[in-house]
């Protein structure tokens, strides 16, 4: 199972370096439009390698994935949370219950006394 995990991620790299290198070419990121940054007075813009945007993007998109999902799973750890909560409070409940009080006597020894007091 681990060879064929190193064999998965050595295919995954060679065809990331393959992309990488297929889009070498810079490409400008700009905020706004041309003539909106203009208007605006923003004309804030980046020059990188086409694939730096590919992988950002990429790796953009798993993050909001991620997240989005964590948020939509936050009732379901909640409920496991308290249902968590719930059972080590009721087996506590039982320990406490199964161990006798420490004054309270046998109901057999409790007889046998009575008995042996009215003699």
């Amino acid at each position: 199972m681990r060879y064929l995990r190193y064999a998965f991620l050595g295919v995954l790299g060679i065809c990331l370096i393959t992309l990488a290198l297929a889009n070498r070419a810079p490409v400008t990121l700009r905020i706004l439009p041309e003539d909106l940054a203009a208007f605006a007075g923003l004309s804030v813009s980046v020059t990188l390698p086409l694939f730096v945007v590919i992988f950002a993007g990429i790796a953009g998109g798993l993050l909001i994935g991620f997240v989005w999902e964590w948020l939509r799973e936050h009732k379901h750890r909640a409920e496991a949370s308290a249902q968590r909560r719930e059972k080590d409070r009721l087996a506590r409940e039982v320990k406490r219950l199964k161990q006798p009080a420490k004054d309270a006597k046998d109901d057999v020894l409790a007889l046998l006394e009575e008995a042996e007091a009215a003699r």
